[in-house]
């Protein structure tokens, strides 16, 4: 993919109240993003696409080649043997180049244990190779066409500013409802910021859940009363459907999907290569501006690290409030303003992350996993991790690290699968 110079154009809330026992409970709190769900039973066909022509078969709503299902958290079964996960990403017209770099620069960055590439990345169009024109003072030279989208694993389409009726009328265009004949049942769809417009007039999300830029969940939901919107969010995983929020939540989906096919340890190492955090605290509330904001003064970071230094030990509410001077009333109002979750969320979350990666580079037994990671009883870290990622330890361990030596203690057996990825 090229760049190419282009001509100019014409002018033309109250907080929650909080315990304040943070100790591990039994019910965990909701996360803000709803992460590594198992695959979904395999998607059918589309809802009939609405398109602003003359609709198309159901043969052609459903697309084309052979079906594939998920053998794994993230796993999809390829050709044959030595075959490379491939990542199509759609280039619309006035599609954002920040948008459109995210998956080459996360996916494309992915490497084993050997240094070997894990994900085979390529742009595409809806139309013949050619220029592409973003929403930037220059255009982009897209190698192929949208006969790439039947080769995919996964369809990722970036945001565009040139939507036309896709996002004026819910409704795809004679040459994108085209494009998308070509994709396979079975296919991984995943969009970036208002790229889910597309989605949703192809029919992928009827009766699903949803998010894109807060900015435009309001139109989105009107246009598309029969999806489940969640403008709080920043990415949605709902197993063989991603969404994310505006804009940086692209990278945020991205090392998700990574970490999802492929374990923490390899989504860590691509956000480190690319200098941003490997997970993202809360969701898009933090980011939406408000008329009259509230001054701050302090802030609490002061505390979350205190807390992360010994998430083994119970952690109250107001220890960690004393950490920044603050009622414990005034503290938790303020994580919420800063963090977009409340303290008892933000801490199991840190717990969950901390047993993942226990599990995947330690012998340790799940007993001494939940005890290290601040859930006290294996009993307890199941029930967390099991509404977290939708397995258990004992699942996860065995899935994300291929012949540890792990002590699967605690009477912890691997029980049914639930949603992960």
């Amino acid at each position: 993919m090229a760049l190419l110079p282009r001509p100019p154009e014409a002018t033309t809330a109250p907080a929650t109240a909080v315990p304040e026992d943070l100790a591990a409970a039994t019910t965990p709190d909701a996360p803000a993003s709803v992460p590594l769900p198992e695959p979904a039973p395999r998607r059918k066909s589309p809802a009939e696409p609405r398109t602003a022509a003359a609709p198309r078969t159901a043969e052609e709503a459903a697309g084309r080649g052979a079906t594939a299902e998920a053998a794994g958290p993230g796993a999809r079964p390829g050709p044959g043997p030595g075959h490379r996960h491939r990542v199509a990403v759609l280039a619309l017209d006035g599609v954002m180049p920040f948008e459109l770099g995210i998956p080459q620069r996360i996916f494309g960055r992915a490497r084993d244990a050997e240094g070997r590439p894990l994900y085979d990345v390529v742009t595409c169009s809806v139309r013949p190779p050619g220029p592409v024109d973003t929403d930037a003072d220059f255009a982009v030279l897209v190698e192929n066409g949208p006969e790439t989208l039947a080769t995919a694993d996964t369809l990722v389409v970036p945001t565009s500013y040139e939507l036309g009726p896709v996002y004026d009328e819910g409704v795809l265009t004679p040459e994108l409802a085209a494009a998308l004949a070509h994709v396979r049942p079975g296919t991984r769809l995943v969009s970036i910021c208002t790229g889910v417009y597309v989605l949703a007039a192809a029919g992928y999300l009827d009766g699903r859940p949803a998010t894109t830029h807060w900015a435009s969940a309001e139109h989105f939901q009107r246009l598309f009363p029969q999806i489940r919107v969640d403008a709080d969010v920043l990415f949605i995983d709902d197993g063989d459907v991603l969404t994310s929020a505006g804009v940086a939540a692209g990278i945020d989906l991205c090392l998700h999907l990574v970490r999802r096919d492929h374990g923490t340890a390899v989504a860590n190492d691509v956000a480190r290569r690319t200098v941003v955090p490997p997970h993202r605290d809360g969701g898009q509330a933090q980011y939406v501006h408000r008329p009259v904001p509230e001054p701050q003064v302090a802030t609490t970071s002061a505390a979350r690290a205190w807390a992360l230094g010994r998430l083994n030990e119970p952690i109250q509410l107001r220890d960690m409030a004393e950490q920044e001077s603050m009622s414990v009333r005034t503290f938790t109002r303020r994580f919420r303003e800063e963090a977009g979750i409340s303290p008892g969320q933000w801490l199991t979350r840190q717990r969950v992350e901390r047993a993942r990666h226990l599990l995947e580079s330690s012998d340790l037994s799940v007993d001494q996993v939940a005890r290290d990671a601040g859930f006290g009883t294996a009993q307890s870290m199941r029930q967390h991790l099991q509404a977290a990622l939708g397995v258990t330890p004992t699942t996860y361990r065995r899935t994300f690290r291929a012949g540890a030596g792990g002590r699967d203690g605690g009477g912890v057996g691997t029980g049914p699968v639930g949603n992960a990825g």
